[in-house]
């Protein structure tokens, strides 16, 4: 079983979640939108299964490499 920690790419804040904990997605899937610079950034899930971790929520800011979830597949 395959398990992927998803990071914030860039320092942000986080717009909307899209997920909670249980959720099944898809490779693909939108986790969240990040804010950085003035654009709006989907974070994308890398594989498809569960989310078992969420470590954001909406209008919190996150720095480089802070876990936004964690995904079991």
């Amino acid at each position: 079983m395959a398990k992927e920690t998803i990071e914030a790419p860039m320092p942000g804040r986080v717009r909307k979640v899209n997920v909670a904990v249980g959720d099944n997605v898809d490779e693909g899937a939108v986790i969240c939108t990040l804010e950085a610079m003035k654009m709006e950034n989907p974070i994308l899930s890398p594989i498809k299964g569960s989310v078992t971790e969420l470590g954001v929520s909406p209008d919190q800011h996150v720095d480089m490499g802070n876990m936004i979830a964690v995904i079991e597949g």
